[in-house]
């Protein structure tokens, strides 16, 4: 083997390790999202119900992590399905910006 096969071989062994970590990350992330979206939920519905009021910044955080999320997708893919998702995500933040502005404000 020559010089520029052992650098090859070198530099294909260390991306099939960083694979599965990656793999594991980003399932990890997932599961952290969809949780944290299944407790805003719940603190939302019982805010609701006993306090009669719902702070919508936590619901801000979320949506926009959504949006930044579905926008990352959409700037590698391209795929105008991803862009949908983008604007309606970033959409749903700027609209709970706006309704957590007013209830700070006094105004809701």
């Amino acid at each position: 083997m020559n010089r520029e096969e052992i650098l090859a071989k070198a530099q294909n062994e260390g991306r099939e390790k960083d694979l599965p970590d990656r793999e594991a990350q980003r399932s990890g992330a997932w599961a952290a999202y969809i949780l944290g979206v299944v407790l805003l939920i719940l603190v939302d519905t019982v805010n609701g119900f006993v306090l009669h009021y719902v702070n919508r910044g936590a619901d801000f955080a979320l949506f926009s992590m959504a949006f930044v999320m579905f926008l990352m997708k959409y700037l590698r893919l391209r795929k105008k399905h991803e862009l949908i998702l983008t604007i309606f995500w970033g959409a749903l933040a700027l609209s709970m910006l706006v309704v957590w502005i007013l209830q700070l404000t006094g105004v809701l």
